[in-house]
């Protein structure tokens, strides 16, 4: 692999590739490419054996001109201050091209909760939400889940914040469980986004998504659940991969049989239903119709795109592709549909979970369901109109000419504030 793209570098080249599209003045394209403001901060928690661990923390709001921030929440050892600038950017636009008023925003620990008890998690997770306290609230900045976190994390959040606030505001976090205020539906919405972005995708090439063969790099909530509706669309899924490895069956694989064993073992490796096995970036050079990457941003460069064989790519992660991939796979007349539309399903269903948390009027999963693909079948067709309309070398290119001008709109509506 070729020297790791910086995400923060990949996000302004895009903005750039979009902008000469665009007639919007250099001075706030320029503005649009920065976040607004960036905390740092260090965490110090007591550990099970009374030690003291430090952890250093980040929280991005890189753009409120159509609304409060919004985005997720990671756990990695692998978060860096680029990486959560990137993500807030990718964020802002990932709610514009799907029409929402919301900014966008994203937080991150270096951590690897793996190698941390459920007790030290919670009081890591509550420190956190101590210090956005300042930060976040109903109206300001919304966190959701995002690598390694999820509902328990959400609802930890928000019982620090309303503690401390002495308040109720289901309203300042997403992704949290049913109980707590969840929406119906959250926890599937990335992979669905990915799946109707899929199909929609092949109905616009003159194909058939059931006629298509499928592999799937990451095998966590979106790849799975992506995978697994795939498959109800009659897809075969041919290959999926983890962080272990990757596991390919000709006739197709059972996608629930598959999660059942990696919950069972950790992996997806040694599947029984598997006819080989390989590594992960070997899964993303098979010849298949559709491949999706689900994992972490940079799977995809250079090098490695001019060895992929999939006719599409619907990007169920957030920045799997560098620029130079993607220059590549243009040339190769593969047809990249980009994350800031195939994995918006997240924001858009904690967007309808924070409208059901403050009308405290809850929608069943049949209408949830219903809403996002209304949103994400719109947004689609506004793609492919930016598509054709604008003469642009790809469809990422087009999603952002979409997302930028509206949030370039949005600023300059509103004026200059002294």
């Amino acid at each position: 692999m070729a020297e790791e793209a910086n995400p923060f570098e990949s996000l302004q080249e895009q903005i750039d590739d979009a902008a000469a599209y665009l007639d919007v003045d250099a001075d706030v394209i320029e503005r649009l490419k920065h976040p607004e403001r960036v905390l740092e901060t260090n965490l110090t928690v007591e550990l099970d054996d009374g030690s003291l661990g430090r952890f250093r923390a980040f929280r991005s709001q890189f753009n409120g001109d159509r609304g409060p921030y919004k985005g997720g929440i990671r756990y990695h050892p692998g978060v860096s201050r680029d990486e959560v600038k990137a993500l807030s950017g990718w964020m802002a636009y990932k709610t514009a091209i799907v029409g929402i008023p919301y900014g966008g925003g994203k937080g991150g620990i270096v951590v690897d909760p793996k190698e941390h008890s459920e007790d030290e998690l919670e009081r890591l997770t509550r420190a956190f939400a101590t210090e956005l306290r300042p930060l976040i609230g109903e109206d300001r900045d919304i966190p959701a889940p995002d690598v390694n976190t999820g509902q328990r994390e959400m609802n930890w959040i928000k019982d620090t914040y309303e503690t401390l606030e002495n308040t109720t505001a289901p309203g300042v976090i997403t992704g949290k469980a049913i109980e707590s205020g969840g929406s119906a539906g959250r926890v599937e919405a990335t992979g669905r986004s990915t799946m109707l972005t899929a199909r929609e995708a092949f109905d616009y090439l003159g194909r058939d998504v059931s006629d298509a063969t499928v592999a799937v790099q990451g095998y966590g909530n979106a790849g799975w659940i992506a995978a697994n509706l795939l498959e109800e669309q009659d897809a075969t899924v041919v290959a999926v991969s983890d962080s272990s490895g990757a596991i390919y069956a000709e006739a197709g694989l059972d996608t629930q049989a598959v999660r059942d064993h990696k919950d069972e073992t950790g992996s997806v490796v040694d599947f029984e239903g598997a006819e080989e096995e390989f590594s992960g970036e070997e899964l993303l050079t098979l010849d298949v119709d559709l491949l999706v990457p689900a994992a972490l941003e940079n799977a995809i460069d250079e090098e490695l795109a001019r060895e992929v064989e999939a006719d599409v790519i619907v990007e169920a992660a957030n920045g799997p592709l560098t620029p130079d991939a993607d220059e590549v796979l243009t040339e190769r007349d593969v047809h990249v549909f980009p994350d800031i539309l195939a994995n918006a399903g997240g924001v858009t269903v904690s967007y309808f979970e924070w409208v059901q948390n403050r009308q405290r009027f809850y929608w069943d999963e049949e209408r949830v369901n219903e809403e996002l693909e209304s949103v994400i079948v719109n947004a689609f067709e506004e793609l492919v109109e930016a598509y054709e309309s604008h003469d642009v070398p790809n469809f990422r290119t087009a999603a952002y000419v979409v997302a930028i001008g509206r949030v370039a709109q949005a600023f300059e509506e509103s004026g200059v504030f002294p």
